[in-house]
């Protein structure tokens, strides 16, 4: 769907505006954080995104947008049932839009696991389900030992140990590359447009 140009950029008569968005599913905020870097990098180029918890979707009218992008963080290996649930039960729509997914995991902050094929829990996770994205990403998340409960404290500085990861206790350690993640938000601000487009 083009919307109508914004003022700015109404001169422009090879751009096209579209509208984009982005469903997030984190445990701790740092996915949504990464939603927001995203869109502004989006804001920037010109086009309308709105950032929305999986969980309120179903108050979204997901047919009045030209892009859906999913972002999902990672817990003990799994991404959230939500996200798998919105994703069985959306799958034909997700297929008609130009759409994207990437997840935040710790175990991304290693080279040879920062790619979508070479990521280990997204590998696995697309093995589960019938899409396939047209764009995917993973992103390094973030640790923050002093924020958990006693019982994922333990839980992930033992993986941590077991990943030689850190595993001092009062560690708070951002991996998250943020140039990858703007890069990202650029190609997704490409994604709906036409052939004959020029950004």
């Amino acid at each position: 769907m083009a919307l109508p140009l914004p003022q700015t950029l109404a001169g422009n008569t090879h751009f096209y505006v579209t509208r984009i968005l982005i469903l997030y599913s984190t445990t701790d905020g740092h996915t949504l954080r990464i939603c927001q870097r995203l869109q502004q990098v989006i804001d920037q180029q010109g086009h309308q995104v709105m950032v929305v918890s999986i969980d309120d979707a179903a108050n979204v009218d997901l047919q009045a947008f030209d892009t859906l992008v999913i972002g999902a963080s990672i817990r003990y290996g799994r991404h959230s049932k939500a996200v798998t649930d919105f994703i069985q039960r959306n799958t034909p729509l997700l297929d008609s839009k130009a759409n994207a997914f990437f997840s935040v995991n710790i175990v991304a902050r290693k080279p040879n696991r920062n790619q979508p094929d070479t990521n280990p829990y997204l590998r696995k996770f697309l093995r589960q389900i019938a899409w396939r994205p047209k764009l995917l990403a993973v992103f390094a998340g973030r640790l923050d030992y002093p924020r958990y409960g006693i019982f994922d404290r333990c839980m992930i500085r033992f993986i941590m140990w077991m990943t030689h990861g850190p595993t001092d206790p009062s560690a708070v350690i951002e991996f998250t590359d943020w140039q990858q993640v703007e890069a990202f938000g650029r190609r997704i601000a490409a994604l709906g447009a036409p052939p004959e487009s020029h950004y």
